[in-house]
């Protein structure tokens, strides 16, 4: 049976953060705030756990654009190749912030993720989730949480996230209400800018 722990950004609770590591460790499922909208989100090293996000999703997992979500820059740099000055510098500036940049990815990726050229990595500016990503030790694959409501496209309120995924989850982290505007995305991979999805973060900062 899963559960839903109230937790404080300014200062999480440790115990908490120990709980949240250890169903992801054990191969576990979380929801979680972070600086846009409530993520899903599982260890990346943990196969099983990822076939159960793409089956949630409903893709194939070799073909799920999942985000990484990492706790600093040298955090990224294990799964993407070496980055280049000028891209270094914009993600610099942008991070920890709402944004998904997508880089030319390594061959440190999971097995799941060993024929993808490209991996979106994302930095909240949110200290639950990273600091979730930094006692786990390495980065958590996630995806945002939508509605199927045509309206609200996604859910805000904790409550609701889990009255609607406890059966599919371990653990929502309530965080208090979430946002409804997801992270802007931009596609570094080939050293130009291409804003793919213009989301919460300000493009002034590319």
């Amino acid at each position: 049976m899963s559960k839903m722990l109230k937790i404080y950004e300014k200062n999480p609770d440790q115990r908490i953060i120990d709980q949240a590591v250890d169903i992801l460790r054990k191969g576990g499922l979380i929801i979680y705030p972070t600086d846009t909208v409530y993520g899903l989100g599982c260890d990346i090293t943990k196969q099983r756990a990822l076939e159960k996000v793409a089956r949630i999703k409903q893709v194939k997992l070799e073909k799920a654009n999942f985000s990484f979500i990492c706790y600093d820059l040298s955090n990224l740099s294990a799964y993407v190749r070496q980055l280049e000055t000028p891209i270094y510098k914009i993600l610099k500036r942008a991070l920890p912030g709402p944004y998904t940049f997508i880089l030319k990815g390594n061959n440190n990726l999971p097995k799941a993720f060993k024929k993808k050229k490209t991996v979106g990595i994302r930095v909240p500016d949110n200290n639950i989730i990273r600091t979730i990503v930094k006692e786990l030790g390495n980065p958590i694959v996630s995806t945002s949480i939508y509605d199927e409501d045509d309206v609200i496209e996604y859910t805000t309120d904790p409550e609701l996230i889990y009255e609607k995924w406890r059966d599919k989850v371990d653990l929502v982290l309530d965080g208090g209400y979430g946002g409804n505007i997801a992270s802007t995305i931009v596609d570094l991979s080939e050293n130009d800018i291409v804003v793919v999805r213009e989301g919460k973060g300000s493009l002034d900062i590319l």
